[in-house]
């Protein structure tokens, strides 16, 4: 895996996971660092369900979550960490946590890809 690659993704998308409601700016935001990336939108919504939400999912369920911003360094961190750690167990335990708890950010995934879409077909 190629960190430098990644960053960007794991940088633009860390923005679903905050405690706050994401305007089309952010999304037109998103989906150009996708668009910039070597990945396809496919692709990116399996970083996000294996690298960026194991990580940072909690603080949706937090009630005094984090909505300012991530900070680059500890979410890098944070993410390579997690990756290093898994194991089968906690692929599992991510695939089923990420099908109880989809819902939250599903919304935010149509946007993005509707947006995504408008700007690739431009």
């Amino acid at each position: 895996m190629n960190i430098e690659e990644r960053k960007p993704i794991w940088i633009a998308l860390s923005d679903f996971y905050l405690d706050t409601e994401l305007q089309e700016s952010d999304f037109r935001h998103i989906a150009f660092k996708i668009i910039e990336s070597p990945y396809s939108f496919q692709k990116v919504k399996e970083i996000d369900k294996y690298e960026i939400f194991p990580v940072l999912q909690p603080n949706l369920m937090s009630v005094a979550g984090e909505w300012a911003g991530f900070h680059e360094e500890w979410l890098v961190n944070s993410i390579v960490e997690s990756l290093s750690k898994r194991n089968t167990a906690k692929k599992i335990a991510i695939e089923s946590s990420y099908l109880t708890l989809k819902w939250m950010n599903k919304g935010y995934w149509n946007k993005l890809e509707k947006v995504y879409n408008e700007i690739k077909s431009n």
